[in-house]
Formats: structure tokens, C-alpha cells, sequence
């Protein structure tokens, strides 16, 4: 089949596929008398397992490298070891997202008890309590900027009614 058939079979564009013979993710077709590429049922399986890789998080430059071992095709091993270095970040991530998670959750229940007061949220007070309450060995990036305001802005102050500002 031509790259055409091939792009449109998996779905990808003509270019994606020369990109990808351009950067050593998968052989150039063999050229016919036509002067078209040529590609067979190995170019179409190499392509799929490409874009596999890529819906899980692999990089190109490890796909790479997979596919310049061996005969062309990445080694069971390699592939276990790099499956489980990907469930590793995933794991690592899903910590990270978690944290932040908890983080809103007391941000958002901090706002609802100063705003059922009347008051705008003191984000002295709320820093301070994040820091106390925070398990996480990741420095958190509210607790690292100023308790009294945010970056590039005057703290915010309530204004007696009828004030005017300047």
C-alpha cells in the first residue's frame, strides 16, 4: 500500500508517517518502479504500536532507542521495564494530583467560612493553616510565595461604605 493508504488506514497524516521514518521510529517504504513508497503489514503494526506508546506517555527518543535494539523490534524486557517506569510516574503523579486535590478542597471550605462571615479570605490565616496541615514532602507553591499577598498585587482590604478610592 502507499504512504496514502497507510496515513489514511491508521488515521494519521503523510507527514506524521515521514516524520516518523525521517527520525529512526520506523524504516522508509521501499520505493516502487513508480517511484512510490511501498509499505506492508509490518509498517502498519509499527505504526499502531507508535501510537500506542504514545497514548501512554512514551516518548519518542524511547521508542527510539527500543526499536534500534535488536532485530528491530524492542526487546520483552525492555518493554516490561519501560511499562513499569511509566505505572511508576503514573503512581507519582497520582500522589502529586491528590495533594492538590486536598489543597482546593481547604482552599474552597476556607473561602465558604470567610465569606459566610462577610469577610474576603484571609489568605495569612489560610497559608498558615496549610502549612500545619501539610503531609505532602513536596514544597507547595502557595506556601512559598508571601502570607500577605500575591505576587504582583497590593493585599486586598475591605473599604468602609461609601469610601472612594484614589
Amino acid at each position: 500500500m502507499r504512504i496514502g493508504e497507510l496515513a489514511k488506514r491508521i488515521g494519521i497524516k503523510t507527514s506524521a508517517i515521514r516524520f516518523y521514518e525521517a527520525s529512526g521510529l520506523m524504516p522508509e517504504g521501499v520505493r516502487g518502479l513508480n517511484g512510490y513508497r511501498e509499505y506492508g503489514p509490518a509498517a502498519v503494526e509499527r505504526l499502531q504500536f507508535i501510537q500506542l506508546a504514545q497514548r501512554l506517555g512514551f516518548g519518542l527518543d524511547g521508542l527510539r532507542q527500543a526499536f534500534a535494539s535488536g532485530d528491530g523490534n524492542p526487546p520483552h524486557e525492555l518493554v516490561l521495564a519501560g511499562l513499569q517506569r511509566r505505572r511508576e510516574e503514573i503512581a507519582r503523579m497520582r500522589l502529586e494530583l491528590d495533594a492538590q486535590d486536598a489543597e482546593l478542597v481547604r482552599l474552597a471550605e476556607a473561602c465558604r467560612q470567610s465569606w459566610t462571615v462577610g469577610q474576603c479570605l484571609d489568605q495569612s490565616a489560610y497559608l498558615a493553616a496549610l502549612e500545619s496541615t501539610q503531609t505532602s514532602t513536596q514544597p507547595s507553591t502557595a506556601a512559598s510565595s508571601s502570607p500577605s499577598t500575591t505576587p504582583g498585587r497590593a493585599p486586598r482590604t475591605r473599604r468602609a461604605a461609601g469610601a472612594r478610592s484614589t
